[in-house]
Parts: structure tokens; C-alpha cells; sequence
């Protein structure tokens, strides 16, 4: 009875034991069947799930080109899972059937590294592998296999700086990925412009749910995208038990591990078990559960953001934004500057507290530049339709003020983070522009229905900043008229 119970979970789908499964869009075929022939003559098998996903993993489109090429392949697996087993193979029998394949093995500590390379420094000695290894290196601190038909593959850390200044690099696999700096990925994605690799370079980002300390942005980011549906050229794997699995239900465990227990015996739980520190670390590393993925994240990275910035502001088209927050205790005010090369965002104020006392003299400032201004664009019913009433007492056009309607917002909101992301939007480095770098710096993005807005992720956070930025620069986005030269936007406290 326990051997044909094992049977079964050996042969249970990807579609069975993965809580979620996310594939690029337009695969055609796959690279697996000639990679899975040569992991069987290295006298490997693997179990269903691993099947699939190692198909998905290799999956091609029409043009020859890897699926996945561009946005890697991210698996959130937990520990005893055998998913550094399964990567190894797939990457020793790429490095066997394509000649001078340059792969570079990363993990975020040095015993992370010098373990995985120990373990398949074991498997290359196998007898059915060994004929296609060359020379294994282990001195003076590098750490490297190299195959007869002159692949390699390189191991390192990368707390240890270990992947700067490569070039020509086919295949990346960042372990540890929870763990993983925006700065350093940007230094090792960058090796992979030159590959040449005929069907694209492949990136693996392996990790478990990062603990809250950890600097797990990009890990995060992936995982938020994929699940969002905002990608199309990613793969992304995610093996968890449920978000309220008691730690010590075994059959969560099941859940969780599709290696259990046919290839991760019992007793290696309970010693993973017993040596964890804490229950959160239990789920977090044996059962795969995410903390609050929101939990001090944001949606515009800090390099994204920083690379935006400038020091002098350029003319142009003049619009307003103000934003309240849902119950009217918080109120931002920010200008757009539109001209030839894109948008110009700055937050003129913040206001929180006695929002209404303060809205006759918002309405005053507005007044005094609305004839050398364009739109004038409110969001947030608390109080919007006031300060839209107290602008029309004071003259301004009605022509010149928008309310906008929720899905205006939303599309505010794309805009903001498009344009950031693309280099079309920039934004003033002043130390005057703190409340508005400390807003980006915990907003990210809360569905809504089929679409998002901008939300706070750590509790004193203030989500107004960001929304009068956006919705300035969705006035000036939207306005029909053309760029033009107008006296500068200054910071001034109302």
C-alpha cells in the first residue's frame, strides 16, 4: 500500500502539485525531449511534475527562440524539493549538447555555492558523465567544471561580488534568489547581451518565500508580475501549502512538497523541522507560504526611480494634480510639466490633518495660476467635488477642472509607472521632494476589479503623494494641447 501511494505521487502532473503555474505566451514546442534523452543516459528520471516543468522551462516559440528568454524562469519552491537536482540535470545536458555553453551558478553565501558545487562536482564523476567532463577546478577560489566540447559552468557567491564583468554568458542561475539586490542582478543580466546561445540566453531565478529582512525586491517583483498577468515571456512556478496549513499537518506537507515522501523520506523533514528556527520559518522554507507580498513593497524600484531623477526641471506645459486619500485626512498637491521629450513630475505639498481648513487656501493657489496652467485634474471623492466647487467661486474655467472618474484614475496610475519604467517621466532630486521619494518608496499596486491603483504597504505610509503625481501627469498626458515654454513650476508650502 505505501509503495503504490508513493507511485502516485510520483506521477502526479505539474498542474497537480504547483499552486500556481504561469506560462509565456506563443509556445509552439519544446527543447526537452533531446534534454530529457540525455539526462537519461546520465541515468537520471524525473518525476511527472518535474516533466512539466522542465517543458515549460524549455519551451520554444515559432522562431526558434526560448519562451522565456526575456523574462527568466522563476521558481518558488520549498526546501527538500529536490528543484536544485532537477536546474543541475537540465543545465548538464544543455552544456552536453551545445559546445561552449557558458553557464555562471550564483547563490547569495559562499557555503551556498561551494555546497551546490560539491554535490555536482559528485555528479560529474558519474560514470555515465564523467566522458563528458573534462576538468573540474577548485583552486585559489574558483570553482568551475568544464566540459570536452568546451562548455563550462561556473559557481560563486554573490556577497562575495562573484559575477561582475562576465560577457558572452548563455545561462544564469541565481540561487537564493530571495536574496537577490537589484544591483546585483543588473551587473550579472548584463553578461548575457552577447550570448550565444541560438535560441536566447536563459536566466533561473530558485529561491523560497523571502523572510521580511531580506532584500527580495526583484524576487517579489517577479512573482507579483507573473501572477498579475502582466507577463508574457516569463515562467513562473510556485509549490506551497495553504496560506493556513498548520505546521505540523503532514498532509500539508504533501501539499507543499511533490518530493514527499517518495524522494524526501520522512525523517528529512522532521530534521529540517527540528533545526528551523520558528514556525514563520517552517512555512516560509519548508511549506513554501508567502508572507503578505505587499509587506513593504513597492512597484517603482528604487534604482527605477533614482534613475529619473533630476537636478534642474525643463519647461513646458503646465497641468495640477491633487489627491485625497478615501476618508479625506490627507490631501497632496503636484505639477506636470509636458514638452517634447515626455513629462516633468514634481509634489508641490502635502497636507494631513485639518485637510478642510486647508482647502480654501489650495483653492486660492490654483486660482492664482490656472490662466498659465492647463488642466487642473482631482481625484478623490472626499474631496474633490469641494475643492472643484471652491475653484469655480473663484473663477476658474470649468472647462479647466477635471474630476476623474475612477477608470481615469487607474490609467493615471499605469501612467506613473509606464513612464517611470521607460525613461519618459522624471522627477525633481531635491531634498524638498523627500515626501514625495518616501511615498514611491511604499506604494505598489492593489488590484481593483480587472485594474489597479496605488496602495500603501507599511502602515504610516501616506499613498496621496504618489496619486497627485500621477494625476498631474495625467493631465498633462491627456491635454490636447501642444508643449509649450511657461514660466517654471516652483515648490511652495501653501
Amino acid at each position: 500500500m505505501q509503495r503504490m501511494s508513493q507511485m502516485q505521487r510520483s506521477t502526479r502532473r505539474l498542474s497537480e502539485v504547483a499552486r500556481h503555474v504561469i506560462a509565456p505566451s506563443g509556445i509552439v514546442s519544446t527543447g526537452w525531449p533531446a534534454v530529457e534523452a540525455r539526462i537519461k543516459d546520465f541515468g537520471d528520471e524525473f518525476d511527472e511534475w518535474q516533466r512539466g516543468a522542465s517543458q515549460l522551462i524549455l519551451a520554444k516559440r515559432a522562431n526558434g527562440d526560448y519562451a522565456a528568454t526575456v523574462g527568466g524562469i522563476t521558481l518558488s519552491i520549498p526546501r527538500q524539493v529536490a528543484k536544485t537536482y532537477m536546474i543541475s540535470r537540465i543545465i548538464f545536458a544543455l552544456c552536453t549538447l551545445f559546445p561552449n555553453l557558458t553557464v555562471l551558478w550564483t547563490a547569495h553565501r559562499t557555503r551556498t555555492a561551494s555546497k551546490t558545487f560539491a554535490s555536482l562536482r559528485g555528479f560529474a564523476g558519474r560514470k555515465s558523465v564523467e566522458p563528458y567532463i573534462r576538468a573540474i577546478r577548485a583552486v585559489n577560489g574558483e570553482q568551475e567544471i568544464q566540459f570536452t566540447n568546451g562548455s563550462i559552468i561556473m559557481f560563486g557567491a554573490r556577497e562575495g561580488g562573484f559575477g561582475r564583468g562576465f560577457d558572452e554568458v548563455d545561462v544564469e542561475v541565481f540561487d537564493e534568489a530571495q536574496i537577490l539586490t537589484e544591483k546585483a542582478l543588473e551587473d550579472m543580466v548584463a553578461a548575457t547581451n552577447q550570448s550565444r546561445f541560438p535560441a536566447g540566453a536563459l536566466l533561473f531565478f530558485m529561491g523560497t518565500p523571502p523572510r521580511p529582512v531580506d532584500p527580495s525586491e526583484a524576487f517579489k517583483l517577479r512573482r507579483r508580475e507573473a501572477l498579475a498577468g502582466e507577463t508574457e515571456d516569463a515562467v513562473y512556478i510556485e509549490c506551497s501549502a495553504d496560506d493556513d496549513a498548520e505546521p505540523d499537518d503532514r498532509e500539508q506537507w504533501a501539499i507543499a512538497n511533490p518530493s514527499y515522501p517518495h524522494r524526501t523520506p520522512l525523517r528529512s523533514m522532521l530534521r529540517l523541522r527540528k533545526n528551523l528556527p520558528s514556525d514563520e520559518s517552517w512555512k516560509r522554507e519548508a511549506l513554501g507560504i508567502w508572507d503578505s507580498d505587499l509587506s513593504g513593497s513597492r512597484a517603482i524600484t528604487a534604482s527605477q526611480w533614482e534613475a529619473t531623477g533630476i537636478e534642474v526641471a525643463p519647461e513646458g506645459l503646465q497641468s495640477f494634480g491633487v489627491a485625497f486619500s478615501q476618508d479625506g485626512s490627507r490631501v497632496s498637491l503636484a505639477g506636470a510639466r509636458k514638452h517634447d521629450d515626455g513629462v516633468h513630475v514634481e509634489l508641490v505639498d502635502a497636507l494631513v490633518g485639518d485637510v478642510d481648513q486647508g482647502l480654501g487656501a489650495l483653492a486660492d493657489w490654483l486660482a492664482e495660476r490656472w490662466r498659465k496652467s492647463d488642466q487642473i485634474a482631482l481625484s478623490g471623492r472626499s474631496g474633490a467635488l469641494v475643492l472643484a466647487h471652491l475653484l469655480r467661486e473663484r473663477k476658474v474655467p470649468s472647462y479647466r477642472i477635471h474630476l476623474l472618474t475612477t477608470p481615469q484614475y487607474f490609467q493615471a496610475c499605469q501612467f506613473l509607472l509606464d513612464g517611470v519604467r521607460e525613461g519618459t517621466v522624471t522627477h525633481l532630486e531635491h531634498e524638498g521632494q523627500q515626501v514625495l521619494d518616501e511615498s514611491v518608496a511604499v506604494a505598489d499596486k492593489k488590484t481593483r476589479g480587472g485594474a489597479w491603483g496605488w496602495s500603501v504597504t507599511v502602515p504610516d505610509g501616506d499613498e496621496t503623494p504618489i496619486e497627485a503625481v500621477s494625476v498631474a501627469l495625467w493631465a498633462a498626458r491627456t491635454s490636447k494641447r501642444a508643449s509649450r515654454v511657461d514660466s517654471k513650476m516652483k515648490v511652495v508650502v501653501m
